[in-house]
């Protein structure tokens, strides 16, 4: 069954994803829709919840005024359809996504163009990567932070992890193209991307309709496969450079100790 509710005191995004989060932490709630500018709550529930469950699980900054009659959203409804936008195909919501991927793409080839080397292509990559779409998040710290504990795993738990998540990707991302510690960047990418690629995969089978906050509130986009897909290829290629770069000179000729030094003057002898 679905019923709607008043809710006011709702100012921002930030404020719209703490009662989706509110709202989905009670069981039996299978899925809630919040219209910022109606001040309205959808909650699409298994069976009947008492309103005062609701009234508990919302921050106290909130309050749920009542319930919206039926025929109130009818009547809403109807006199704004003629004035409604056309829905919006995933695939047109996703564009920005898809265009940063292929700058980013470009961007990499054209930095390698000259001397091209596939494992320094996918260091750039990832670093541009890491780079831009810190930038998008520090737009709305906050904000993003919300939006992110409605998937992540660790954001839920513990709150501060989405405000730092930013400043760990724009550190990843000066590590990759500066190729400092490139092992080390590599496996926290795997870490970070991996337990943020569990809560995708949990909120696309749970058929949540939530925002990713991958690019965070800037951009609203749908939580859908291209996500899980973003986060496999990043994840994919920091795999595959930390399971070869030992059969090759890509990292010895740029450290400048003893032993990779004489390796890269002499690479039949591999450094113990």
């Amino acid at each position: 069954m679905t019923q709607t509710y008043h809710i006011q005191a709702m100012t921002c995004n930030g404020c719209k994803d703490s009662v989706t989060r509110a709202f989905l932490s009670i069981a039996g709630v299978q899925d809630v829709v919040v219209v910022l500018e109606k001040e309205t709550a959808t909650v699409t529930m298994d069976t009947v919840i008492e309103t005062s469950i609701f009234k508990q699980a919302l921050p106290s900054k909130f309050k749920l005024v009542g319930r919206v009659a039926v025929a109130e959203i009818k009547e809403k409804t109807t006199l704004n359809t003629k004035e409604s936008e056309p829905e919006v195909s995933k695939l047109e919501q996703l564009k920005p996504l898809f265009l940063i991927f292929i700058s980013l793409f470009l961007a990499s080839l054209a930095l390698n163009f000259n001397d091209f080397s596939f494992k320094e292509a996918m260091l750039d990559f990832m670093g541009l990567f890491f780079f831009v779409f810190s930038l998008f998040k520090f737009f709305d710290l906050s904000g993003f932070a919300s939006s992110f504990a409605m998937y992540d795993p660790v954001a839920k738990r513990v709150p501060v992890y989405g405000m730092v998540y930013p400043f760990l990707e724009l550190i990843l991302g000066f590590m990759l193209l500066s190729q400092i510690q490139v092992p080390i960047a590599l496996f926290v990418t795997t870490i970070l991307l991996g337990m943020t690629t569990i809560g995708v995969s949990i909120a696309l089978l749970q058929k949540k309709q939530i925002t990713c906050a991958c690019l965070g509130t800037v951009l609203k986009l749908p939580m859908t496969q291209a996500t899980f897909i973003e986060n496999s290829v990043m994840i994919f290629m920091a795999i595959f450079i930390l399971l070869t770069h030992r059969s090759d000179r890509f990292y010895f000729d740029k450290c400048k100790c003893v032993c990779c030094v004489s390796y890269a003057r002499n690479p039949r002898i591999l450094p113990q």
